[in-house]
């Protein structure tokens, strides 16, 4: 376990350290007990760094791609380097078992080192000609940094939604002002110590603990930034697009989720109660892709019921720091009477609770709770239609593959979708009719940096990783000449 000190400096701000006003408690979602306290900012931190940014773009956008990529492989050595000491700063302050945090760390491993690549062609690719119809001109394409930019990251993946915005922005050659979640600043807190020793100039990278009133509002207002990249709920996602529409800045938006898994007739049922586990329980259930709603065809509905019961009722719910632990804490306590008043509602909407909707019996401490599972949930229930972020499955037989298709695009959302099939034909075929950006066929829910992430409807804006990623902090350019 770690030592925690009892107050840790919460702005790092034009490459120094200092405390806010802001004193921000930080608890162990699995013992209820405070960690420490971080002294964060508030509208005067932010107008700091967004100074100490905006004057670092200066320099920042000048320098090569090779130079950025010398950098970003600097932070990726540095988190692996750090990487046992950053999983056990993830599964105290989230309470995420051991296994789930070192997934993250490699996660985010990974996104650095691949925006060095990226960022290393870009010399190559800096001005690119454009045919066009007339021999009395020529033209070339330019892809610029957009500036500096505000990153507004959620509580659920610390340090891996970061990644996935700053190592981009970073490649691109903006500078950045980062706001984590209050809830989880501890891993973030380390990221950026790693960060502040990669030899990156003072101002390029800035981070502003707080609260999204007193941080995230400022910052998606200031009319300085060129950008603002956030995740998190949609209520606040509708917040940070009026503040940044204000000053007509561009917005990246990565919403909210209530995907679906699809189960044919044809479909391996051990595989498809495992990755309706995996869908519906990891990280507790606690993501945006979460295929809480399982859809199963009428001829296996009633053996896979049975099956994916007597599954969630071995998932060992325990301290994340466990080593038999299957499934960790809730963040908080509010999001753990939050998923509690969803279960509770919809029981009194008619939804038949199948296991699950208490705290485990050993565990009297700490925001746990059983993996939940629901039939005959009324489709106009806010079980069925609308984000839980909870460890909460909702079943639904279907009679047939359009039926299936239907059920899963009918929502508000897009995200993801999962499909299990035994035809390579079927499975092609109902992933392209699906309203999703992204489709697992008969695989869990894998993420590589090479592949987009983002949505339908609205659960996104823009898209992240990839190169899609890196064009969302560039700007276009198109110079014509008269020959």
């Amino acid at each position: 376990m770690i030592n925690f000190p009892t107050t840790l400096d919460g702005l790092y701000i034009n490459g120094q350290w200092s405390a806010g006003r802001e004193h921000l408690r930080v608890i162990n979602p699995a013992t209820e007990a405070l960690l420490t306290t971080v002294n964060g900012g508030d509208e005067s931190a932010v107008n700091q760094a967004v100074a100490a940014a905006t004057e670092a773009f200066k320099g920042w956008s000048k320098t090569t791609g090779a130079e950025r990529a010398a950098i970003l492989r600097n932070i990726a050595n540095g988190v692996r380097n750090g990487r046992e000491h950053l999983m056990k700063l993830q599964s105290s302050n989230n309470g995420k078992p051991q296994f789930e945090a070192g997934i993250d760390v490699d996660d985010v491993i990974a996104t650095f080192e691949y925006y060095a690549e990226l960022a290393e062609g870009l010399d190559a690719k800096l001005d690119s000609n454009v045919p066009l119809p007339s021999d009395d001109f020529s033209a070339r394409l330019r892809r610029e940094p957009c500036g500096v930019v505000g990153l507004i990251v959620p509580w659920n993946f610390p340090m891996v939604t970061t990644a996935w915005k700053l190592a981009p922005a970073l490649a691109a050659g903006c500078s950045v002002v980062l706001e984590p979640s209050e809830v989880t600043p501890l891993p973030e807190l380390e990221l950026a110590t790693i960060i502040a020793e990669s030899g990156l100039p003072k101002g390029v990278f800035n981070l502003v603990c707080g609260t999204g009133l007193a941080v995230g509002a400022p910052l998606s207002a200031d009319p300085r930034i060129a950008k603002v990249s956030f995740t998190g709920s949609n209520a606040v996602g509708v917040q940070v697009m009026q503040r940044a529409a204000e000053t007509v800045k561009g917005v990246s938006l990565e919403l909210g989720g209530k995907s679906s898994l699809l189960i044919l007739e044809d479909a391996d049922l051990d595989l498809a109660v495992e990755l309706a586990c995996g869908g519906g329980f990891f990280n507790a259930g606690q993501m945006c892709s979460a295929t809480s709603r399982v859809l199963v065809a009428d001829e296996l509905a009633d053996e896979f019921l049975i099956r994916l019961k007597a599954r969630a009722e071995k998932i060992r719910v325990a301290d994340p720091f466990d080593p038999e632990v299957e499934m960790g804490a809730l963040v908080n306590q509010a999001q753990y009477q939050r998923v509690l008043g969803h279960i509770d509602r919809g029981l009194s909407a008619g939804a038949k609770l199948i296991c699950g909707g208490n705290r485990p019996a050993d565990l009297p401490r700490g925001y746990f709770l059983q993996p939940t599972i629901f039939t005959e949930v009324p489709l106009d229930s806010a079980l069925w239609c609308e984000e839980i972020f909870g460890p909460v499955i909702c079943v639904r037989s279907f009679a047939s593959e359009a039926e299936a298709i239907a059920l899963a695009n009918d929502s508000q959302f897009g995200l993801v979708a999962s499909v299990v099939t035994r035809n390579a034909e079927t499975a092609d075929r109902v992933a392209n009719a699906l309203q999703a950006g992204l489709v697992w066929l008969n695989a869990p829910q894998v993420i590589f940096p090479q592949t987009a992430w983002g949505g339908y409807k609205q659960s996104s804006i823009g898209r992240e990783l990839g190169p899609w990623g890196l064009a969302a902090f560039q700007e276009i350019k198109h110079v014509i000449r008269a020959l």
